[in-house]
């Protein structure tokens, strides 16, 4: 492999981008009109059933569990691969074109929040749940919610992109972002050995922001690279995400804008709590 001179001025290449080559490119903006779909409820989310996507829907389950009806929402199916983000609805509500995007009409004038962790924090304080009173506790949450938001790029964007879909597999790239990858395991499983939860005896947004990112890669589950990383290692990590996923809502949650998988697991859309029992993937394809 010869080594790469970079040029005096980078200019984009659409045909070097791997996997999402079609849905990268330098620039921000719409690249068509489409107004988004607007449903019955106050709440509107916008998203794709991806580890970011699931840490929203959790949230809004778990609210739903525990009484807030003002929680109810409609969840739209974002295809990333299809472009759906940069239409010229999704762009306005986030600037960004990255999903997830969430609309509150319930405000005087409709808010839109973009950034899964943005998210997180607003529906907690508007339903004031999910995240300490206590100053101390709180900030420790909050320690621990920003943590992911800083984290995750290496493992996703870093480790997940040149161990799992790069054009080819390149040894530097891959044991750079492994070894950050598998330091960040290390600081979860030496902070849950000493408590129950992320941030204390509290479940909070931040086990709702870490769990879809790092319990499916803890269970071998992400990208595939369980052997890989030696995922058996980090058994604190494992008690913890074990323990997540038996919660009711956090089932739920992980179904919703998901369209890949067992078919039962898919709930592509979900506009009310009944989708669950009528419109799965397995209900969808059958007709039932």
């Amino acid at each position: 492999m010869s080594e790469y001179t970079p040029p005096k001025v980078w200019t984009w290449d659409k045909e070097s981008g791997g996997r999402f080559a079609s849905i990268n490119r330098p620039i921000a903006g719409p690249t068509h009109e489409k107004e988004l779909q607007v449903g019955k409820h106050p709440i509107q989310l916008y998203s794709l059933g991806t580890p970011n996507g699931v840490k929203v829907t959790v949230m809004l389950e778990e609210l739903l569990e525990l009484g807030h009806k003002g929680a109810e929402y409609d969840a739209w199916l974002i295809n990333i691969s299809e472009g759906n983000q940069f239409s010229s609805g999704y762009v306005a509500v986030n600037p960004n074109s990255k999903i997830p995007v969430m609309v509150d009409h319930s405000t005087k004038e409709p808010t839109r929040v973009f950034e899964s962790g943005s998210i997180l924090l607003y529906l907690a304080e508007k339903f004031d749940a999910f995240l300490p009173k206590e100053h101390h506790k709180r900030t420790e949450a909050l320690n621990w919610l920003f943590w992911q938001m800083g984290s995750a790029p290496y493992l996703g964007g870093g480790f997940g992109h040149f161990y799992a879909y790069a054009p080819v597999k390149l040894e530097y790239p891959i044991d750079r972002f492994a070894m950050e990858v598998k330091r960040q395991l290390d600081v979860l499983d030496r902070n849950l050995a000493e408590r129950e939860y992320m941030a204390g005896d509290e479940y909070s947004i931040a086990d709702m922001a870490i769990w879809p990112w790092y319990g499916a890669l803890a269970k071998g589950l992400l990208y595939e690279a369980g052997e890989f990383l030696s995922v058996h290692e980090y058994k604190n990590v494992i008690r913890w995400t074990d323990q997540l996923s038996e919660r009711p809502a956090v089932k739920r949650g992980r179904m919703v804008n998901r369209v890949w998988g067992e078919p039962a697991s898919q709930l592509p859309e979900r506009h009310d709590a009944s989708d669950f029992d009528t419109k799965t993937g397995d209900k969808l394809k059958t007709g039932t």
